[in-house]
């Protein structure tokens, strides 16, 4: 089996621990000289992604904010993270499988992204498991794969609302909850998610390096077509506190972060 078609049935697989290996596992193959699929859209085995039962999706209002400071609350928090890169894994693989035609460094890339969001997912699970808990036993949201399902028929837009825009997220977040779990005296915590702000930095790169590259393509400017993009697939607006530096650090332009200072 190539590649791309590969990818897809890894989406497809339900459980996690499954899945984050197959992942790790299709990135490596690839790296060894897989080839690619020849054929142009690959049709998909709903539904879309695969996932266990558990945990149940609700909407973003709907899953109770918890506090680092009990034993309980903070396992809640972590499963949030847990479900995060869980999703993360898919949306390394859908963009794999979905978008033909693009250049063999870009299929490279998000294999990367997918295995580096497997390893994130396993070592929160590790984690989660310490505490008592284990994925699915807190409710959870999906706002990452709704994003995902709107942009399905466009790579560009899957690009500048998904990697640089949702998971860009993930870089002014990560600060601010690392200081609630050290507070909290979960230093294990903290540091899954200095490797995990370390390698989402570079995954916003990627999203960023190839929303170029399309913008180019098909004579764009990157930063005025930016809002007509959040406008059209209705992507959650940003509001600050923003992490500059790690912005900066995943590619955005000074013309970019002038437009979040604004």
């Amino acid at each position: 089996m190539e590649t791309r078609m590969r990818a897809l049935a890894v989406l497809v697989e339900p459980d996690p621990a499954r899945k984050a290996a197959a992942a790790t596992q299709l990135r490596a193959d690839f790296l060894a000289g897989a080839p690619l699929d020849t054929v142009a859209r690959l049709t998909p085995t709903p539904p879309l992604p695969g996932r266990p039962a558990r945990p149940a999706l609700k909407q973003a209002l709907q899953v109770p904010s918890r506090s680092p400071f009990t034993v309980e609350g903070r396992a809640a928090l972590i499963h949030a993270i847990c479900h995060i890169e869980f999703n993360a894994i898919n949306l390394g693989l859908d963009a794999v499988w979905r978008f033909p035609g693009m250049p063999r460094d870009f299929y490279a890339d998000w294999l990367q992204v997918a295995a580096e969001e497997a390893l994130h997912f396993s070592l929160l699970h590790e984690h989660l498991q310490t505490l008592g808990h284990r994925y699915g036993d807190f409710d959870a949201h999906d706002g990452l794969w709704t994003m995902a399902e709107r942009t399905r028929d466009d790579v560009l837009a899957r690009m500048a609302l998904v990697p640089r825009t949702l998971e860009a997220r993930g870089l002014d977040a990560t600060p601010p909850l690392q200081a609630k779990f050290r507070k909290a005296g979960d230093e294990r915590a903290v540091a899954i998610l200095d490797i995990i702000l370390r390698d989402e930095i570079g995954h916003v790169e990627i999203g960023n390096r190839w929303y170029r590259h399309l913008c180019l393509e098909r004579g764009m400017d990157p930063v005025a077509s930016y809002p007509a993009l959040v406008d059209r697939y209705q992507a959650p607006r940003l509001r600050p506190p923003f992490n500059f530096e790690a912005r900066s650090a995943a590619g955005f332009s000074e013309a970019e972060l002038d437009y979040l200072r604004s």
